[in-house]
């Protein structure tokens, strides 16, 4: 039997690991230099952070979480998002007695049981910032411009920066009541999770996929119409910070996050390359999270991205320049005392940072002059019997097809010269 990796999981082979390494090194310099420090949460959790944080009536928690009892009776689930766990660890770990603003980052797999296809995937993986302490609409501009600023430190371009205000709870009520208003009489229109959420949770109504209630909702009341005073002043002191800086962005007074913990400032980016699911990131304030998960009455702030989506968009702009390290020298050994022999320099030029390769197939020397080519090396050094008794070593330039005798006790030293 051939067993396959599992549906909606797939390997990342080295090529293009090398690019998601790429990705992950900007991310971490990019957090780095805005004084955010890299976090790792287990991968999974108790159930009820996630029924807690996220909401029971969204599609995560209803149909997508992997959750399951272990062997101890305990009711678990593997990670689908990355801020609870994240805000549950400051929380145990009382982080806000070392910082009154903790500001941290991850990067990790996150496990959800959705419909495959391209770009979302059953274990898929995530890298986002979370800033915990402060309720200042500059912060909300910080988180932002740190996205925006690192997706286009990885090559990214053709991305537009979307905002809303989600209000908050003051003033969210009045909207929820007349988006309720609104859709009274067609409440049987409305898809089989909409007519639950219509009496559960209105305001997932408008993260509903399906296309005949995306059509109800096309002239349905905004809630930008409905914030607050407070709300209002908050968006428009974090506009005022984009603006100071140069940032586009449009306003879309129809978005909301997935997740019902978001208050005040949402925002997506989105690339023109990847059609219907154009969201490469997104993210918000959540001014009620950490008191929901059992910590103090603490504001936090931030977003997430998805590696496989950043891919995809690298790909529609080809941009995709990240390659694994290329070869630079190939020892070739000939006869049994070279090949111990060559082991030696081997190793020198590999403690010296140098990427050199050895054959371990006792092919010929022609059939390994063939793979010094293919894999793109710069130098062959050819050791046989015959050279040892002389105390050299052939150094071919493939790339200029001169070849070169050198001492051994001098091999290193000219290739790495």
């Amino acid at each position: 039997m051939k067993y396959r990796a599992p549906k909606g999981t797939r390997d990342i082979l080295p090529d293009e690991a090398a690019v998601w390494s790429r990705i992950e090194d900007v991310f971490r310099a990019s957090a780095s230099r805005y004084g955010y420090g890299e976090i790792r949460t287990p991968a999974f959790e108790d159930v009820q952070l996630f029924i807690r944080s996220i909401g029971s009536d969204t599609d995560i928690v209803s149909k997508e979480m992997y959750d399951f009892e272990d062997k101890g009776g305990r009711h678990i689930s593997l990670k689908p998002e990355g801020t609870a766990p994240v805000v549950r660890a400051f929380i145990q770990n009382n982080l806000q007695a070392v910082n009154p603003l903790t500001k941290l980052f991850y990067i990790s797999p996150m496990f959800r049981y959705d419909r495959p296809q391209a770009g979302r995937y059953r274990q898929f993986h995530q890298l986002g910032v979370e800033a915990i302490g402060a309720d200042d609409p500059l912060l909300d501009m910080e988180v932002i411009v740190l996205a925006v600023s690192f997706l286009h430190a990885i090559g990214l371009k053709r991305t537009t920066l979307l905002l809303n205000s989600v209000a908050c709870g003051n003033c969210r009520p009045r909207y929820i009541e007349s988006l309720k208003e609104y859709l009274a009489e067609s409440q049987d229109d409305l898809c089989d999770d909409c007519r639950r959420r219509y009496v559960d949770n209105p305001l997932r109504l408008l993260d509903c996929k399906n296309p005949a209630c995306k059509a109800l909702l096309q002239k349905s009341p905004v809630i930008s119409a409905y914030i607050c005073d407070p709300c209002r002043e908050h968006f428009d002191r974090m506009r005022e910070g984009l603006d100071s800086l140069g940032i586009t962005y449009t306003v879309e007074p129809a978005m909301v996050r997935g997740l019902d913990y978001y208050t005040r400032t949402a925002f997506e980016i989105t690339h023109e390359g990847l059609g219907a699911q154009s969201s490469v990131a997104g993210g918000g304030r959540y001014d009620r999270l950490v008191k929901e998960c059992g910590g103090p009455d603490l504001p936090g702030m931030g977003f997430a991205a998805g590696l496989e989506r950043l891919v995809l968009a690298l790909e529609a702009e080809e941009t995709m320049s990240a390659q694994r390290m290329p070869c630079s020298v190939y020892m070739a050994a000939l006869g049994d005392r070279a090949r111990i022999s060559a082991l030696e320099y081997l190793y020198k030029l590999r403690d010296a940072g140098v990427y050199a390769e050895y054959d371990y197939l006792g092919r010929s020397l022609k059939a390994q002059m063939r793979a010094a080519d293919k894999s793109g090396c710069k130098h062959i050094v050819i050791i046989g019997d015959d050279e040892l008794d002389r105390g050299t070593a052939s150094v071919k330039n493939l790339s200029e097809g001169i070849q070169t005798e050198v001492k051994l006790e001098e091999l290193v030293a000219y290739l790495l010269k």
